[in-house]
């Protein structure tokens, strides 16, 4: 590491007369200049070559910058790092300036080559991978954990990374970084049944950074919580299913007590709602897990949202709420139309229940050009910022009792999410507390569609 030149008491000294400092040296030269021309002028009138003796002293003079001068190059030339040579006048003041220019300009690298190896060091003791790459995807510099995770060699300093990394859900990020903001998850391709999280970001130009990190147990832990939701899931249906049949077949008796009528309604409405919830249960997994769900129809919008219409005022009876519906885009969407419509129902739904009576709900269809956007606008109660960014949560609620009250099961925007994932779309939402909310899912133009 480069040592920084000890500050001189000289250079404080100068701070203080930096704009007087360079007429302090030159007077220097001025009162040698006199000196040797007052010496050379008595001189001159003393012999009778008075001109003659001028000149020399301005000669003597010539000389003495030249021998300074002299001193200051073989000084920049060969010891710049030295301490410069004591000289006076316009020169001392030129080389002061140029020592202490350059004692600033190491202090400065001394402190940037400390930072980079502090830097350098953090990294290389960081238990996640990180790569970076130049302009044109050539590894620069990596740090050991990436020769376990990523299973890089001391041979490839200089390659493609693309060339190592060869998974084509890794090359889809890797060229489309802005696609995926939180990174993707891959299989390791050193470690069997190993998985990894990589996140890559631009620096520079087009220079990358790449951050990866085991996650493996995250996965596991995922997987088991699929499985145990699905299977539980499906082992409620038939006990809930007889439990329902049986529960009807009671309440629909005419001679049944009214108490125990009451009790038979509460007990059937209780068992709709943990139905609604194994229902939504078994559909988000099917969304996680069936990627092969046919996603290439043309559905025309319209029709569909005539359809999600009807649903929706039909819910909306109890409710009493103004519903207007709004299609100014002749884009049709391309996709699975059951998901879809399953999807924009939630929202909806979600608007009617969360607005209080007599309310009014838009619902829009719209495009730009570049994006189409499903809209729904409410009055309602609205939504305090800080729970935006987990509402597509699962179960996740931002007011549990009055979700109780109007029986969500807590899933229906995590359903939203999915479905809008499989369609490379996404939901963003705009609310205020008591000032309603717009739900919208905005549709890449790769998913309209429209009939020239």
């Amino acid at each position: 590491m480069y040592e920084p030149y000890p500050v001189p008491e000289l250079a404080r000294e100068h701070k203080k007369f930096r704009y007087s400092s360079l007429w302090l040296f030159a007077k220097q030269d001025l009162h040698l200049l006199a000196f040797l021309i007052l010496i050379a002028s008595l001189i001159g009138l003393g012999i009778g070559y008075f001109w003659i003796c001028i000149f020399l002293g301005f000669t003597l003079f010539f000389l003495f910058q030249l021998r300074s001068l002299y001193l200051v190059n073989e000084w920049i030339s060969n010891r710049p790092y030295d301490v410069p040579p004591n000289l006076n006048g316009i020169w001392g003041a030129l080389l002061f300036n140029v020592y202490r220019a350059q004692r600033q300009e190491r202090i400065v690298q001394a402190e940037m080559v400390g930072l980079i190896d502090r830097a350098q060091s953090s990294l290389v003791a960081l238990a996640e991978a990180v790569v970076l790459t130049d302009e044109s995807h050539q590894i620069e510099w990596w740090n050991p954990a990436a020769e376990k995770l990523l299973g890089l060699q001391s041979l490839d300093r200089g390659r493609n990374i693309l060339t190592i990394l060869r998974q084509p859900n890794f090359i889809e990020y890797f060229n489309q970084i802005d696609q995926a903001p939180d990174g993707i998850k891959m299989h390791s391709s050193v470690l069997d049944e190993h998985y990894v999280q990589i996140k890559i970001t631009r620096f520079g130009g087009e220079s990358r950074l790449l951050v990866a990190y085991d996650v493996t147990r995250m996965n596991n832990l995922e997987q088991m919580r699929k499985d145990f939701v699905d299977n539980i899931s499906h082992e409620l249906r038939t006990p809930l299913t007889v439990l329902s049949g049986y529960i009807e077949t009671f309440t629909d008796q005419e001679d049944l007590n009214p108490r125990w009528k009451r009790a038979f309604d509460q007990m059937q409405s209780q068992t709709r709602r943990m139905n609604a919830l194994v229902n939504d249960l078994l559909l988000l997994s099917r969304l996680e897990n069936n990627k092969k769900i046919a996603k290439n129809q043309i559905i025309e919008m319209p029709s569909l949202m005539n359809q999600v219409y009807d649903d929706a005022q039909a819910y909306n009876v109890d409710y009493g709420h103004t519903l207007n519906l709004d299609i100014d885009s002749h884009y049709d969407l391309i996709g699975a139309d059951m998901e879809l419509a399953s999807a924009f129902s939630n929202l909806i739904t979600n608007a009617i229940k969360y607005t209080p009576k007599g309310g009014t709900i838009n619902i829009g269809w719209h495009d730009d050009g570049e994006y189409g956007y499903f809209t729904v606008e409410d009055n309602g109660i609205g939504i305090d910022p800080k729970h935006l960014p987990r509402l597509t949560e699962r179960f996740y609620r931002v007011d549990s009792a009055r979700s109780r009250q109007t029986g969500g099961t807590g899933l229906g925007l995590a359903i939203v999410k999915h479905v809008l994932m499989q369609h490379d779309a996404y939901l963003e939402v705009e609310s205020k507390e008591n000032q309603g909310s717009i739900f919208k899912a905005i549709f890449p133009k790769e998913r309209l569609y429209h009939l020239s």
